[in-house]
């Protein structure tokens, strides 16, 4: 039941992915994951790399300048709406209670943080409205999300170009087993601000 279910998904993502708007679409996701959504736009730009290989680079633009535009909105969110808009969203990923201790260490590392944070899966939505209620730099905080957001899809652009065809064949062949990884980092990630913080 399950495969199938994700054997249509990569079907649609596909389809999406040689849309004429599908850069609109990876562009949107990538903005919004960055403050408020839990889908990484991994999950979009590597259909279009793998449908149009020579847009890859384009992509990763896309993709990083949208992901830092969201990653302001989550500062701001975090900064100027911490209490309406920004517990709430907190409060969903588990830290809430643990917050006050988190903020604390936060200001000591915070440029460090938000390099890790912009690379792995862990859920970069957090890091944003932390950085803005933690009142961290708002240059440090751009500066380091340039770099992570960067390094993370243009990477992963450049393991796309590397690999090309094959890449979509080793993605067809073991779909289940990446999906079933990328689902472990994810939910390592919640863990981590979970009980880590």
């Amino acid at each position: 039941m399950v495969r199938p279910m994700i054997r249509k998904a990569y079907e649609w993502m596909m389809r999406l992915a040689a849309h004429h708007n599908a850069t609109w679409a990876l562009a949107i996701i990538a903005f919004i994951e960055s403050s408020v959504f839990p889908l990484p736009p991994d999950a979009l730009l590597i259909p279009m790399g793998l449908a149009r290989p020579r847009r890859v680079w384009w992509y990763a633009t896309v993709s990083t300048i949208a992901s830092i535009m969201g990653g302001a909105l989550g500062y701001a969110i975090g900064y100027f709406l911490f209490d309406a808009v920004g517990r709430p969203i907190l409060d969903f990923y588990g830290m809430g209670e643990k917050f006050h201790t988190f903020t604390r260490w936060y200001n000591e590392n915070g440029a460090a943080i938000v390099l890790f944070a912009g690379i792995t899966p862990f859920p970069y939505k957090v890091i944003t409205i932390a950085s803005g209620v933690t009142g961290l730099n708002f240059a440090i905080f751009m500066a380091a999300s340039a770099i992570a957001r960067g390094l993370r899809f243009f990477l992963l652009s450049a393991l796309l170009c590397w690999f090309g065809p094959a890449a979509r064949k080793i993605l067809e062949k073991y779909l289940g087993w990446i999906t079933l990884a990328l689902g472990v980092l994810l939910a390592g990630g919640f863990l981590a601000i979970r009980y880590l913080f």
